[in-house]
């Protein structure tokens, strides 16, 4: 590095490649730049999509997965962790076995897992049963981030917010951060946070009248920045939804369908 340049914190991606530039691995790296941080990024899929639709999942190969990311975690520092979608079973596992060992010499290393099971159409985005894909990397987030849709898959839908976030923290999840944007089409948008010894807090959001193409790929990877960048969990949260409100609310269209996120100018205008 060269002298008087400051190291911005880096924060290691595991997620799926998106062709259209609209969510998945291309959308991390973006959101994260926005925030300040560096994105190292290992693909666990290629995928067939466009902003509408998902055609197919190609999940890379664990034994690839796994070199991609040593390499980097040898040579770099981690800051934070953002789990995307893994492709399958056997690369869940082998992301596990990772963090497991970045762990042993960062205990607190933040983890945010978003658990991506489908696309806003609902087309799968894993190989596998996307639920069981996933089991590996409970005990290993530090914030899992389920919209409600996800959080019905992964818990039941019979159960309520507070059972279901209860029952992800049972698996290992110290922090969840309950998204309400694909839900009831309430007037308002509720995200609800539930953190260890009874912590919590609840936000409101206008809800926007569109469809978006990476909203949740968004949200995390900006919590991942702000953690790398050392905010607390309450902080982090906050300041990742209203960096993922100005992004959807300045969107852009590429083509009929879902809109793309405005990742980079609206956070620019906003701290100009």
């Amino acid at each position: 590095m060269s002298p008087g340049r400051d190291a911005l914190p880096n924060v290691l991606v595991f997620s799926g490649s998106d062709p259209s530039g609209g969510a998945g691995m291309q959308a991390d790296m973006t959101a994260i730049a926005a925030l300040g941080a560096h994105a190292l990024t290992v693909p666990t899929a290629l995928t067939v999509q466009d902003n509408v639709s998902v055609f197919a999942v190609h999940p890379v190969a664990p034994e690839l997965v796994r070199h991609q990311a040593q390499v980097l975690i040898d040579r770099f520092r981690i800051d934070a962790v953002k789990l995307g979608i893994v492709g399958n079973r056997a690369n869940a596992e082998v992301i596990a076995a990772l963090i497991a060992a970045l762990r042993a010499r960062q205990p607190s290393l933040p983890v945010v897992f978003d658990p991506v099971l489908a696309n806003g159409k609902g087309d799968t985005l894993s190989a596998d049963n996307a639920v069981a894909a996933l089991e590996p990397l409970y005990a290993l987030a530090t914030v899992i981030t389920p919209n409600l849709n996800e959080a019905d898959r992964l818990c039941g839908a019979q159960t309520g917010a507070q059972e279901q976030a209860a029952m992800l923290q049972r698996r290992g999840c110290l922090h969840v951060l309950l998204k309400g944007g694909h839900g009831p089409q309430q007037q308002d948008v509720i995200n609800r946070w539930f953190g260890p010894d009874g912590a919590g807090e609840s936000w409101r959001w206008p809800r926007l009248p569109d469809e978006f193409h990476g909203s949740g790929c968004t949200l995390a990877s900006a919590l991942a920045a702000r953690l790398a960048h050392g905010d607390a969990m309450r902080d982090a949260i906050a300041a990742a939804q209203t960096y993922c409100q100005h992004a959807l609310e300045t969107a852009y269209a590429i083509a009929p369908g879902q809109l793309i996120p405005n990742r980079i100018i609206p956070f620019l205008k906003a701290a100009g």
